[in-house]
């Protein structure tokens, strides 16, 4: 589809608090014209939106959205290397199954945009990127391939590896700063080497992965639940004046004034569920409006498969039932997380320039009874797979 027009829709754009209406013209998969009665010239396809609500396509800014197959075992689980607590080399794009359904699940659920990437069994997991849920190729669908790096702080790798390698959290915290250190050492001698080939170290693959960290161009992506987890990914994020996003961030209404105080960019999920562990025991979905109230920037997460994706907005309105403020709660869903992971030029919100992720539904996104009755990816419709049910 080469030119999209969809006429009449009341936009909640995240950009402006209240909605209004107008028509969205589209060419080319980018937004050219947000206005009233805009004239189809001919060859426009025209999508008749009156009485429909229109957002931009939501955001997730942490899943492992194509790495942990839908109904599958071991076999089509990709997310997690149990093999080797320290993985920094290793890439989501190299696992992700774009036929896995859960990926065309989340695009008729309104969800366009998802960072993906390893799971938190590892002190150091890997690198996110940034992907549309639709496609049939991963080199097809990647809107940004380096958006952090996965590490992970708290129980998970204590206690994946407490019988082989890491059995407390000093020295979860001590294995980060090792590698740290290394690839600190690592730059340094390659920067000292210029083109002299016989002075550069020996090439290492994992220390390579982690100079886009230590050059401030990706953050440490930190796996945090705890209050005192959130505090020890801070200070190694001081430490080595790397970039920071916490991830869950569930005990974060507890240290809210600390918080502020950072002004560090907060993932906050998956909210919805039992607590199936002790540093999970504080979770709650006040936590995003407490944040978002303090003047962090806040972005609400599924964690998908552990909240499946197509219900990321329907978190977003619990958290509304919670205390949060509506309009927060949409950014948290939208402009938040692409600012999360380094893409809102393109995704975000509904603005003359960007990507025409946009998202048709019944009624206010966050109500559990409405529908997503379209959704468009770069201007194109999402139409359900032969496997989705």
């Amino acid at each position: 589809m080469d030119t999209l027009l969809i006429k009449g829709g009341l936009i909640h754009d995240a950009v402006n608090e209240t909605p209004y209406i107008a028509d969205i013209l589209a060419v080319g998969g980018k937004i050219t014209k947000i206005q009233p009665d805009i004239n189809p010239e001919e060859g426009t396809s025209v999508v008749d939106a009156k009485g429909l609500y229109i957002y931009p396509g939501l955001v997730d800014a942490h899943s492992h959205i194509g790495l942990d197959g839908y109904g599958i075992g071991f076999e089509g689980s990709d997310f997690n290397e149990m093999n080797d607590i320290l993985t920094p080399h290793l890439r989501a794009i190299d696992a992700i199954n774009p036929m896995d359904v859960t990926l065309n699940q989340a695009a008729l659920g309104g969800v366009t945009t998802v960072a993906t990437g390893p799971g938190s069994s590892n002190v150091l997991g890997g690198t996110f990127t940034a992907i549309k849920l639709s496609g049939l190729r991963i080199d097809n669908m990647i809107l940004k391939e380096k958006v952090a790096m996965k590490c992970a702080f708290g129980e998970n790798p204590k206690r994946c590896y407490k019988d082989k390698n890491n059995f407390s959290r000093m020295s979860t915290a001590a294995k980060l700063r090792e590698m740290l250190f290394q690839a600190m050492e690592y730059r340094d001698k390659l920067i000292s080497a210029g083109d002299d080939l016989s002075k550069k170290p020996a090439f290492n693959m994992k220390l390579e992965a982690l100079l886009p960290v230590l050059n401030r161009e990706i953050p440490l992506k930190a796996h945090a639940h705890r209050a005192d987890d959130i505090f020890t990914a801070i200070r190694i994020a001081k430490e080595f004046k790397v970039k920071l996003t916490i991830e869950h961030c569930t005990e974060g209404h507890l240290i809210v004034d600390e918080l502020a105080k950072e002004n560090i960019p907060v993932a906050v999920g998956p909210s919805l569920g039992h607590a199936t562990k002790y540093e999970l025991r504080n979770k709650s979905f006040t936590t995003p409006g407490i944040l978002a109230k303090a003047g962090l920037s806040v972005s609400i997460i599924t964690d998908s498969p552990v909240i499946p994706q197509q219900y990321l907005a329907m978190c977003a309105g619990l958290a509304v039932k919670s205390g949060m403020e509506p309009f927060e709660a949409l950014k948290a869903i939208t402009i938040n997380p692409a600012k999360h992971i380094g893409i809102e030029e393109r995704v975000g919100t509904l603005e003359v320039g960007k990507d025409a992720d946009i998202v048709l539904a019944d009624g206010e996104i966050f109500e559990s009874l409405t529908n997503v009755v379209k959704t468009f990816i770069d201007g194109n419709p999402v139409e359900p797979s032969l496997t989705t049910h």
